[in-house]
């Protein structure tokens, strides 16, 4: 019996205890985990790939079937190259769900033989965004519970180097 992979593709700046929910989740599920963080052109972030990448690390260092890597193309040919059968996204509210919904039919367009999987954000983080955490931690506010301490602590000194 092959084993089941998936892709849980994200930007992750920074890496939110939501999006460690359904990373944890979703390795309930599957046998391996790619965490796909990916380079969005539309987006300015505030941690490099490399950090993003590391950061990553040291939050699912104790999930053992969890491997991080990046990709700057079409995540579709990302999840081909890893013979993943699925891509796994996390959804927040109804709002994701159209967005989303464009992204899967063009996935399915470009792969009928990737499924994408969503799993539902627990409630205590269906608010909760990369870009919020950095909008609360660039004028020093709390975001403890929000994301891992690692991250925390990654937030205010990129913060104060500004």
């Amino acid at each position: 019996m092959s084993e089941k992979i998936a892709v849980v593709p994200g930007s992750f700046d920074p890496i939110t205890n939501g999006h460690l929910d359904i990373i944890k989740r979703a390795a309930d599920v599957f046998d391996i985990i790619y965490v796909a963080v990916l380079n969005n052109s539309s987006k300015n972030p505030l941690f490099s790939i490399d950090e993003r990448m590391d950061l990553i690390q040291e939050v699912t260092k104790d999930i053992p079937n969890v491997r991080i890597e990046s990709s700057s193309g079409l995540l579709i040919d990302y999840a081909r190259a890893k013979n993943a059968k699925a891509i796994v996204r996390g959804l927040r509210a109804i709002s994701d769900f159209e967005y989303e919904m464009q992204i899967t039919s063009m996935n399915k367009f470009l792969d009928e033989s990737i499924e994408t999987f969503f799993i539902m954000t627990k409630n205590q983080y269906s608010f909760l965004s990369s870009s919020i955490v950095k909008e609360v931690a660039r004028y020093g506010g709390v975001v403890s519970g929000l994301v891992p301490e690692v991250i925390e602590k990654a937030l205010i000194e990129k913060y104060s180097q500004q």
